[in-house]
């Protein structure tokens, strides 16, 4: 399968307001059929991970080709409910006790981070829903993570219990185990940290029935090794031919499915020619800020590699809220449209209104070429944030 081209057109940026998020349903299917067929070749269900990936307003085409959502905590869970209605599995590093039922009323599954939280809760949990499938998340220990703030494995995490602070008691009152320990990872990662997974916690894997493999799979990247994943999770299926097995990508879902248009507000020089944009990095990219990366954008190439440089610069009083150094094939204006790539995915969900700034609206560019405006916001949303 060949990734879809962007039918981005000068016409379709003329009747976004500015800045906004836009979504292209075409690229969003090309993951979603990618994923589908992984799904049906290996026997393994895919569940959407709402944390990198929450956008509801396509939960029927989402539908079509997933099993269903994984939620970190009862908000999630209520919007897999709500718009998604398949399977909702369900994780936090600690539920609190008052919202134990109420998540545990709409979950298939509940995954709990601590042998001593499932001691706690799952009594609670099976008699909100007597069909409930309750997990723990271990740690393997390992990781190819790209950096420790992203590392689920990192020393002292707390993020899974460890084979040290296994409790054997609870066995009989869970139903599988739960493991992430990828960050944009390949398939030849997944299977260094399934062999750590596997050496520890294999002796449990005959008395379960199912293991969540987690998120953190970097499928719908080009270059990912599809075939390697297939014949990993074929392997361990032969193995255990008992265990339902699960993954729950996030980013891998929204990969390159759409961008962030903003709009050239200023020009002013400083030593460099900075464009300052009415998006703000901090504040709508904050990946860009926190990982760090470079974002790409659209025509442009690195500073200096093209004839004319500029520093992309937000619209907020932090002295950091910087996009980066870009090049272009001719000089700027104000006025000009800036196109931020694969701004879909950990950005939405992590977005603020750090400084009053408006929120990015929200379209989607249909595939039949139609735009359609789901969301502007306003005041009312600043405002409503704070109280």
């Amino acid at each position: 399968m060949k990734r879809p081209d962007s039918n981005i057109t000068q016409d379709i940026l003329e009747q976004l307001p500015s800045p906004c998020w836009l979504l292209e349903e075409e690229l969003l299917e090309y993951n979603l059929k990618l994923l589908k067929t992984i799904s049906e070749q290996t026997d393994t269900k895919i569940l959407l991970a709402l944390k990198g990936f929450s956008f509801w307003q396509e939960a029927d085409m989402i539908g079509e080709y997933l099993d269903g959502c994984s939620a970190s905590g009862l908000n999630e869970a209520l919007l897999s409910n709500k718009y998604f209605k398949k399977e909702t599995h369900t994780y936090s590093p600690a539920f609190k006790k008052s919202e134990i039922e109420q998540i545990a009323s709409i979950s298939n599954h509940m995954i709990f981070n601590t042998p001593a939280q499932i001691k706690e809760y799952h009594a609670k949990a099976r008699e909100s829903n007597p069909n409930i499938s309750i997990g723990l998340r271990v740690n393997p220990e390992s990781s190819a993570a790209p950096t420790e703030l992203y590392n689920p494995c990192s020393p002292y995490s707390r993020l899974g219990t460890t084979l040290k602070n296994m409790d054997n008691s609870i066995l009989k009152n869970i139903d599988g185990l739960h493991m992430h320990a990828l960050c944009e990872e390949s398939a030849e990662s997944f299977e260094y940290v399934l062999d750590a997974f596997e050496s520890k916690f294999g002796r449990y894997l005959s008395s379960i029935k199912w293991v969540n493999f987690g998120g953190g799979h970097h499928i719908t990247k080009d270059g990912y090794d599809i075939e390697k994943l297939i014949l990993i999770l074929n392997n361990f299926k032969s193995r255990y031919p008992h265990l339902e097995l699960f993954i729950e990508p996030g980013e891998a879902v929204g990969w390159q499915s759409g961008v962030l248009v903003s709009t050239i507000l200023d020009i002013m020089h400083n030593g460099i020619d900075i464009a300052i944009l009415d998006t703000s990095a901090e504040a709508h990219m904050p990946d860009t800020i926190i990982m760090p990366y470079h974002a790409e954008v659209r025509g442009a190439a690195d500073a200096n590699e093209k004839l004319y440089t500029y520093r992309l610069a937000g619209n907020t009083c932090l002295a950091g809220d910087i996009m980066g150094d870009y090049s272009f094939d001719a000089p700027l204006n104000i006025g000009d449209k800036i196109i931020f790539e694969d701004q879909m995915h950990y950005t939405m969900v992590k977005s603020t209104t750090f400084n009053g700034i408006s929120l990015p609206s929200i379209a989607i560019l249909k595939r039949d070429g139609t735009v359609d405006i789901v969301r502007e916001f306003d005041y009312r949303d600043f405002e409503s944030r704070l109280g």
